[in-house]
């Protein structure tokens, strides 16, 4: 079973869960939590929408305008008098009764849009689709880095209070022995409050490390639509990022990526394009439209039954688009100089992102591989020869600020070349390190 099928399998299996469980703990990769977050997250569902809406408008504007019909001048009676004016009368239909001395009056219009004024309509909402497509894609871009740096500090926040609650243990039996024997009178008691305050503080940071996660999960949770009473859990995999990739990248083929992929510079593009249609759509306002007439009227006329044509148009002679043909011709200056702004900008983006990963990437690379383990290793000797007298209180509650406060550089190393990846993904606009 491949990938896709298998996320949407275990989404599927976790909400069926969900349901029947008060709470329930969802253990999920990264990829997993990202599979659920691009089909369930309720903004990219409304982008979705309003593409379709500027899909319809396109629809909309290639319609034709329907034609007008008028019934007029229908009397329902006529009086002696009326009739006496001509000294005679109006014959029925066919020589019937039916419409005698009744007159009737019909008029059909139809509006001629002239000057392809249509199809320049049908341009502007078409470039209207593409503007949303690509607004879609700009939030698409928005939400990843904010989910994924959230997917980031979540398992960064799991990963330091597994560090923190796999020192309470030995602690706590550490402070329980010296309360034995501080009773026995072995040992002074200021070592068993200095070992009880240390218990005591890692209990802290355990607590606020909790209240970390669960404010991380309300955001994660919101951005994938599960449940309020799940409790997500990441999996260790994907924390540090692969950036052998990285490497190989140059500036300027990002910057020429970045021109290519990014959302925001299509739409300064597709602004620019939108005002030079929008200048010839106004323009071509100034041909103006007709409007063609067939009447039909029945005892209105010296004819009793009279057809005639014609038509309609403005004469432009005072209104002739002026305003709207010079708001056209500034907005393509306006949208050429906001895209030169916009190429500014990515170019600057691109150059921080990229300094701001090599120099997170050198800080992690100065971390010798194993030096964690041997971090593990080093606690493990240390607790034995404090347990044993071997060394003091002292030395051995210094190595354990050391021992912890390494740990969490080495994660904290970690995290800032994953957000700072993101970073350079989200400022070329793809994903150029995985």
């Amino acid at each position: 079973m491949d990938f896709i099928k298998y996320g949407k399998l275990i989404f599927i299996l976790l909400i069926f869960s969900i349901s029947t469980k008060a709470q329930d703990t969802l253990s999920l990769s990264r990829e997993q939590c990202e599979t659920v977050f691009l089909k369930e997250n309720l903004l990219l569902i409304a982008g979705r929408l309003e593409i379709s809406q500027a899909e319809a408008m396109v629809l909309q504007a290639k319609l034709w305008p329907n034609p007008t019909l008028a019934i007029e001048e229908v009397n329902l009676w006529a009086t002696q008098k009326q009739l006496g004016v001509f000294g005679d009368e109006l014959q029925g239909f066919n020589g019937g009764s039916f419409g005698k001395n009744q007159q009737i009056g019909l008029t059909v219009e139809q509006l001629i849009i002239t000057a392809g004024k249509r199809k320049k309509m049908v341009a502007l909402e078409e470039i209207t689709v593409d503007k949303s497509k690509q607004l879609f894609e700009d939030l698409l871009r928005n939400l990843k880095i904010e989910f994924r740096n959230q997917l980031t500090h979540l398992q960064y926040l799991q990963l330091m209070k597994d560090i923190y609650q796999s020192q309470t243990g030995s602690v706590r039996q550490l402070t329980e022995a010296y309360k034995k024997q501080v009773l026995q009178g072995n040992v002074p008691k200021g070592e068993y409050i200095r070992l009880k305050a240390l218990e005591l503080e890692i209990a802290k940071n355990i607590n606020e490390t909790n209240k970390a996660i669960n404010e991380a999960q309300k955001e994660l949770k919101l951005l994938m639509r599960l449940p309020y009473t799940s409790q997500l859990e990441i999996t260790g995999k994907g924390y540090i990022k692969n950036t052998y990739a990285f490497e190989s990248l140059s500036i300027n083929e990002l910057i020429s990526q970045a021109k290519e992929f990014r959302p925001d510079f299509k739409l300064s593009q597709l602004e620019q394009n939108y005002f030079n249609k929008l200048h010839a759509y106004e323009k071509a306002q100034r041909t103006p439209d007709i409007t063609l007439k067939g009447g039909y009227d029945r005892g209105g006329n010296f004819m009793y039954n009279f057809v005639g044509f014609g038509l309609a148009m403005d004469i432009p002679v005072f209104n002739r688009n002026q305003g709207n043909i010079r708001y056209a011709e500034i907005g393509k200056e306006h949208s050429k100089i906001l895209m030169q702004n916009s190429g500014a900008s990515i170019e600057n983006e691109i150059v921080l992102a990229f300094q701001n990963l090599a120099n997170a990437t050198q800080f992690l690379n100065q971390i010798e591989d194993g030096y964690e383990e041997t971090l593990d290793e080093l606690l493990t000797g240390y607790t034995k020869n404090f347990t044993n007298r071997h060394i003091s209180l002292l030395e051995y509650l210094d190595f354990l600020d050391a021992y912890l406060e390494n740990k969490k550089i080495i994660l904290e190393a970690a995290k800032e070349v994953n957000e700072k990846a993101e970073e350079l993904n989200y400022a070329v606009g793809k994903n150029v390190i995985n």
